[in-house]
C-alpha cells in the first residue's frame, strides 16, 4: 500500500508560497509511517531492471503519481550545456492536460529561478503557483497555462552533474507534498539517474537515443521592452545591479537583465562560469590574467577580462576554485 500524501488546500493556503529542502533530506524529517514509501523505491528498481528505461520511467511517473495524490507527474532532461531542456516522460490523469510534447529544445531562461534551486541539490515544494515571487514570473507563467497549482520538484544528478527534473503537478486543488514523499521521490530518481545515464547497464543498452539539441544553444537577456539571444561565449561577465543583473557581452555592449544575479548564477554551466565575487559572475574562458598580487599591499586577487578595461576583484571564499578551474 503506497502512502497517500495529498492536502486539503486550505491547509497549503497557510503555507508560504514555496519551499526549498536541501537533499538528501535529514533523518529528523521523517516520521514512522514514512516506511511506507519505501514500497515506491522497491517497484522503482523492478521497473528499471525488467522493462525498456524509457517504459520504465513513464511507469514509475504513474506509479508515484497515483500515490501521491498528483494529477500529472513529468521529467525533464537538460542538453550537455545546461542551457536547453526538453519535456521527454509524463503521466497524468484522464482528465488533466498532457504537456510532454511542449517545452521541446527550450532555453533554460525560462526557468532560471528554478534552476539556482536545481542546481544547488535543492527540493521545491511550490505550494501556490500564483503567488510566486517576481524572478520567476516565466516559470510561473507557463505552470498556469498547465492549469497548476503546486508544484513538487525534485533535480536528478548523476556522476555529480545536473542531467534532468522529476516531480507532481497538481491541477485540482493546492498541495502539498511532505517531506515523507520528497525524500522518496528523490531516492527513485537516483535511480533512474543511474539506469539512465550509467554505463553498461541494461536499461542504458535499452534506452532509445535521445535526439540532439540544437548547437550553440542562446541565452535570453530580457529587459524593459526587450529581449536579446546571446550565445554562451558572448557573455564576458555578470555584475549585480541590485534586483537586476548587468550582463558584459564579447561586443563591447552591456544589458541589464531583470533578473537578480542568484538567479543567473545557479542557470550558467559551472564549466564555464565562475562567481569571484558576491556581485560578479565571469566567464573563464574570457579570463585573460589572474594577478594574486594586487593592491598597494600585495594580497589582493584581480581578474582581467577581455573586451573590459576595468579589473575584477576575487574574494577570498572564491580563490581556491578560480585557480583550480584556471588550472594555475
Amino acid at each position: 500500500m503506497l502512502l497517500d500524501a495529498s492536502h486539503s488546500g486550505t491547509q497549503v493556503l497557510a503555507r508560504p508560497s514555496f519551499e526549498i529542502s536541501d537533499l538528501p533530506l535529514s533523518p529528523d524529517c521523517l516520521n514512522i509511517q514514512d516506511a511506507r514509501c519505501d514500497e515506491w523505491v522497491f517497484q522503482t528498481a523492478q521497473m528499471l531492471l525488467a522493462e525498456p528505461c524509457d517504459q520504465a520511467i513513464t511507469g514509475i511517473l504513474e506509479l508515484t503519481g497515483l500515490a501521491a495524490g498528483a494529477d500529472r507527474a513529468w521529467m525533464f532532461e537538460y542538453d550537455a550545456t545546461l542551457l536547453r531542456f526538453r519535456n521527454t516522460h509524463e503521466w497524468s490523469r484522464e482528465t488533466v492536460t498532457s504537456h510532454v510534447t511542449d517545452l521541446q529544445d527550450t532555453p533554460v531562461t525560462m526557468i532560471a529561478w528554478l534552476q539556482q534551486f536545481l542546481s544547488a541539490n535543492q527540493a521545491i515544494m511550490i505550494n501556490n503557483v500564483s503567488t510566486l515571487p517576481r524572478p520567476a514570473r516565466d516559470l510561473q507563467a507557463e505552470m498556469l497555462r498547465q492549469h497548476d497549482k503546486s508544484v513538487l520538484c525534485i533535480p536528478v544528478f548523476f556522476e555529480g552533474r545536473l542531467r534532468a527534473c522529476i516531480g507532481f503537478d497538481a491541477t485540482r486543488t493546492h498541495t502539498h507534498w511532505d517531506g515523507a514523499v520528497t525524500s522518496q521521490l528523490y531516492r527513485c530518481a537516483n535511480l533512474i539517474a543511474l539506469a539512465r545515464y550509467g554505463n553498461n547497464t541494461p536499461a542504458q543498452q535499452n534506452r532509445q537515443p535521445v535526439a540532439r539539441l540544437s548547437a550553440d544553444p542562446l541565452i535570453y537577456i530580457r529587459t524593459f521592452g526587450r529581449v536579446r539571444g546571446v550565445t554562451m561565449a558572448e557573455v564576458v561577465c555578470l555584475r549585480s545591479a541590485r534586483d537586476y543583473t548587468t550582463l558584459f557581452l564579447s561586443d563591447g555592449s552591456s544589458m541589464t537583465d531583470l533578473r537578480p544575479l542568484s538567479v543567473w548564477a545557479g542557470m550558467l554551466p559551472p564549466g564555464h562560469f565562475h562567481r569571484i565575487h558576491r556581485t560578479t559572475v565571469v566567464n573563464l574562458h574570457h579570463v585573460a590574467e589572474l594577478n594574486r598580487h594586487a593592491g598597494s599591499s600585495g594580497d589582493r586577487w584581480e581578474v582581467s577580462l577581455r573586451i573590459l578595461d576595468e579589473t575584477q576583484s576575487v574574494s577570498r571564499p572564491y580563490r581556491q576554485e578560480l585557480r583550480s578551474k584556471l588550472g594555475v
